[in-house]
């Protein structure tokens, strides 16, 4: 068995959410469950009476929960509660009061604080203008925005209405914006006068007003923003403030439309750089009863917790983040860059706002550790219970740096799971120890698997993640794709009626996960699959190294692995490095892990979200066209990955 690098204190771990949930179940079902492994195991043998106790126990608002689930069989064709009718922003928005509902710090020192009652206030008024506009179930209505409480605000007055909410950044700019929103036609259109990053402002106006002129769906811009000082002259034919948008109504209870459990809440678009982007369409009661269950068994977010995750509104964390209103949660975001003014930012916020449960990216974990930064030594994290690292595999050496120089006592969650979900399938216990390396647990309800190509169940090894048997967060379908052939394709066509990811991922003896990579960036050389994962953590041990890619190129027949580096300034990549970085790969992996071929480059290609982009420098290498480069936060760096004499066939 792995050592634990932390394990929970048995009195605590008696008061978590978790314990009570599976007290209740075993009181109201006569089981006996009392270990994480028990309680997971029955919840993916019986997911009716699993399901019916998350609804019951996280208290959600609706009618008729019989029967909880239909057809079960049938993977892909089950229903979730299928007689319910419920209104996700009215289990958003349960609390009312002068209690602190979210707590806003922009880059640059801008601090918004709305309570429970000011957050209802806006919602009524938003609510009511949207109404005026004709927008009811099933519309669209977008958001060109930053992790704003406006955009928060927008998305629950649009759920009120049984309409649907979809959301990108401002970075995305204009033509990665219209690739999403053209396709989905949205009535009202969303957006911030400005948004702040590393020191600069950048006006949102002209692009937004460009959109709204371009998506002829759209019957209204509503500008909002940035903090709280008033927004500017208004030229566009469609613009309003947000003021003038709600000036004509006064506050009133917000109204509710009840909707069927799987009817369309948010569209969020897949970061494939593979023609234009998926647009998912995910379910009201699906992504609530998802959400409730990870944040409340999982994580352990209870009623006045303070809740932050590093995040955008073109990222699903955000919609993550949300949810945990839902739980009685306080929301504290921050929109900027995180290294701005220093490192520091992010951890002196949270011990401002005694944060109790803090969320980023690998990749931020990463760059923290690499830059010495040490929340620790000042302090402050007292209250702080759980971390949340997600968007890539969190490496070894990030859990040693987080319980040294972040807080010793904490549950380091590594979670995983994705857009396609808008949730995890692997995450966090508050009951489980922590173990290097590995996600906690598979999560209650999602029956994960690791498959071989032929389909069958592997007991050890690494291989594709699975999910066998329905989970309530499966996507409602792809907007735009009548036959649901496109749907079909992207999660069903490999195995039959079971859910397949396409992660490279094996499951340990101590019932954790530990992820290798995309499994379509799975590297084959001699036949041998190899996980991109698997070298980067080694690549991360060495101290001049930055950040790394690695890739499979077509050679004699075969793959040979190609691995790119950026290193720090003014470091060299010599023969005495690349020695160093070949020893650390054959040292702590095998012989056939070492690149053929070591090659520094001045930047990586990466998503929106952060996730570096293995398939489109693939692309680049071997001579085939990106498409979808929209998606790309920095897609000027894929120019530094063509004709590399190092690579000529």
């Amino acid at each position: 068995m792995a050592k634990a690098l932390w394990s929970p204190d048995p009195e605590k771990s008696k008061e978590t959410l978790l314990c009570k949930f599976a007290e209740r179940a075993s009181t109201t079902l006569g089981l006996e469950l009392s270990e994480y492994d028990d309680i997971w195991d029955w919840s993916v043998k019986d997911k009716p009476a699993f399901w019916g106790q998350v609804w019951d126990f996280c208290g959600v608002i609706g009618s008729n929960p019989k029967p909880v689930l239909e057809n079960e069989a049938d993977v892909k064709e089950a229903r979730f509660f299928p007689q319910a009718r419920l209104n996700y922003a009215e289990n958003l928005l349960k609390r009312k009061g002068p209690e602190q509902a979210i707590v806003f710090h922009g880059e640059a020192g801008d601090l918004v604080v709305w309570s429970w009652d000011e957050l209802h206030a806006q919602v009524s008024l938003i609510q009511q203008a949207l109404r005026a506009e004709n927008v009811g179930i099933g519309d669209r209505v977008a958001g060109f925005v930053p992790n704003s409480p406006y955009a928060i605000a927008a998305m629950l007055a649009t759920a009120s209405l049984g309409a649907v909410w979809s959301s990108g950044s401002p970075d995305f700019g204009y033509n990665g914006i219209n690739d999403r929103f053209g396709q989905i036609e949205p009535k009202v259109l969303f957006a911030a006068q400005k948004y702040q990053y590393n020191g600069k402002e950048f006006e949102c106006l002209e692009t937004a007003e460009r959109l709204a002129d371009a998506l002829g769906s759209v019957q209204k811009l509503v500008v909002f923003p940035y903090a709280d000082e008033p927004v500017g002259t208004l030229t566009g034919a469609k613009s309003v403030s947000w003021a003038d948008f709600g000036a004509e109504f006064t506050v009133e209870q917000v109204e509710y439309v009840p909707v069927p459990f799987d009817a369309p809440l948010y569209i969020l678009f897949s970061s494939g750089t593979t023609g234009l982007p998926k647009c998912i369409v995910h379910s009201v009661g699906g992504i609530l009863l998802q959400h409730l269950k990870e944040h409340q068994l999982h994580s352990d977010i209870c009623p006045g917790d303070r809740f932050f995750y590093f995040t955008t509104c073109g990222w699903m964390m955000w919609n993550w983040l949300v949810s945990g209103l839902a739980s009685g949660a306080t929301l504290i975001l921050f929109d900027g860059s995180p290294f701005y003014p220093d490192g520091n930012r992010l951890s002196e916020i949270a011990a401002q706002e005694k944060v109790t449960q803090f969320g980023t990216s690998a990749k931020y974990i990463d760059a923290c550790a690499k830059g010495g930064i040490a929340p620790a030594k000042a302090g402050g994290l007292d209250a702080l219970r759980t971390i949340f690292s997600t968007g890539s595999p969190l490496a070894p050496d990030s859990f040693d740096y987080i319980y040294r120089d972040w807080k010793a006592d904490v549950c380091l969650s590594s979670i995983a799971g994705g857009t396609d979900i808008c949730g995890c399938f692997t995450g966090g216990s508050p009951i489980s120890p922590v173990y290097r390396g590995q996600c906690q647990k598979r999560l209650l309800g999602m029956d994960v698997q690791v498959f071989d190509d032929q389909g069958q169940a592997q007991g050890t090894g690494a291989g594709e993640l699975v999910c066998v048997g329905p989970h309530p967060s499966q996507p409602v379908g792809f907007w735009n794709d009548p036959d649901g052939s496109r749907y079909h394709n992207a999660y069903f066509a490999k195995f039959e009626n079971v859910w397949h990811h396409g992660d490279f991922v094996e499951i340990t003896p101590e019932g954790g996960a530990i992820f290798h990579g995309r499994s379509d960036a799975v590297l084959n050389p001699g036949g041998v699959r190899i996980g991109t994962a698997e070298i980067y953590r080694q690549v991360e041990r060495v101290e001049q190294v930055l950040e790394a890619m690695v890739i499979g190129q077509t050679w004699d027949n075969d793959v040979r692995v190609v691995l790119f580096v950026r290193l720090r300034e003014g470091v060299a990549l010599d023969d005495s490095l690349k020695k160093r970085i070949k020893s650390e790969i054959r040292t702590h992996a095998t012989p056939r892990h070492v690149p053929a071929i070591i090659i520094a480059v001045d930047d990586i290609p990466r998503t929106k979200s952060g996730k570096i982009t293995e398939l489109a420098v693939r692309d680049v290498v071997h001579g085939r066209a990106v498409k979808n480069t929209g998606s790309m936060a920095n897609p000027e760096a894929l120019a530094l990955f063509e004709d590399l004499p190092e690579l000529a066939v």
